[in-house]
């Protein structure tokens, strides 16, 4: 089969096509033949060997945390009638990834995959949907609360804006141009553009609660604090935050993980038409390294899927 490998770190031109043995699913496995994958900037720093030691990979490595596909066969101990089922998984940081023909998965990682929308993009639901899921609760979203989203233009912040929007809070978002109007549609009341302005110097009122997800300076990070109403809370994907001393501010730190229940819901609103996809573009996997090489430069909004075809 092909797949898309590295053999050493470095920039988007270390990716290269290969063909290499199709895995076998061993006990607790399935063997899903990909439909579609999505790039995700942690394969990125991942790739550069910026976070060696945080998730240690073994080189040759092939990313893609983000799976949709069709099982075609399974290991020992895992139940006949997952054979044929389309699935969506969030996959290790650090196993072999979904940018190849196929990929062996845990098969308690697997949950139904949406319906109602082409199998490839689903893909999009998965470390994206999770992430979002988790920061929301995490930052007990509930009506009648306002949430500043920062970085509602990402994969991930599309997902946090329609997930706390759902739950009755009112939504705040930044986000550039480009990205203005998909975040209004899903369900942003207001969107502060961060290339014109900070959204410290424009807000000029406190929020229940911050959701961070863009990587920011310490100063940055203080000052998205610093707009949060004594026991409110912050929440951020990216940089940790601290709150002032006698303030009843809680600072959360979230980290994605695989849950199989949780996506199994996620699939079930998209299906339920409560949750929609932000695709922006889609790629053949040949196309990997310049998906890599256009995100390194900005060029990308939302998910970019990727799919087996084209080679």
């Amino acid at each position: 089969m092909r797949a898309i490998r590295y053999s050493a770190y470095g920039d988007p031109t270390v990716l290269e096509t290969v063909e290499v043995p199709r895995p076998i699913a061993g006990p607790g496995e399935a063997l899903v033949r990909v439909a579609g994958t999505t790039f995700n900037q942690v394969d990125a720093t991942i790739r550069t060997g910026a976070l060696a030691n945080a998730f240690p990979i073994d080189l040759p490595h092939t990313p893609g945390i983000d799976l949709s596909g069709t099982v075609v066969d399974i290991g020992e101990g895992v139940a006949d009638d997952l054979v044929g089922r389309n699935v969506i998984a969030f996959l290790a940081m650090t196993a072999s990834g979904a940018a190849a023909e196929y990929v062996t998965v845990p098969a308690e990682s697997l949950a139904p995959a949406p319906e109602s929308v082409p199998l490839p993009e689903a893909a999009s639901l998965a470390s994206s949907g999770l992430t979002a899921w988790q920061a929301v609760e995490s930052a007990g979203v509930r009506p009648g609360r306002s949430v500043l989203v920062n970085g509602a233009g990402g994969g991930v912040g599309a997902f946090v804006v329609q997930l706390a929007a759902r739950a009755g809070a009112t939504v705040i978002a930044t986000a550039g141009a480009r990205s203005r109007d998909a975040v209004l549609a899903h369900g942003a009341g207001e969107v502060i553009d961060y290339t014109e302005r900070s959204v410290a110097d424009t807000l000029n009122r406190p929020v229940d609660i911050v959701v961070n997800l863009v990587r920011t300076t310490p100063e940055e990070t203080a000052a998205l604090v610093a707009l949060v109403a004594p026991g409110g809370a912050f929440v951020s994907t990216t940089t940790p935050g601290v709150a002032p001393a006698g303030t009843g501010i809680r600072t959360v730190s979230v980290f994605a993980r695989s849950d199989a229940a949780q996506l199994a819901r996620l699939s079930n609103l998209v299906d339920a038409g409560e949750l929609h996809l932000d695709v922006s573009a889609r790629y053949s996997l040949k196309d990997l390294a310049r998906v890599h090489a256009l995100a390194q430069s900005g060029a990308l909004r939302g998910k970019v899927i990727l799919t087996p075809t084209g080679w």
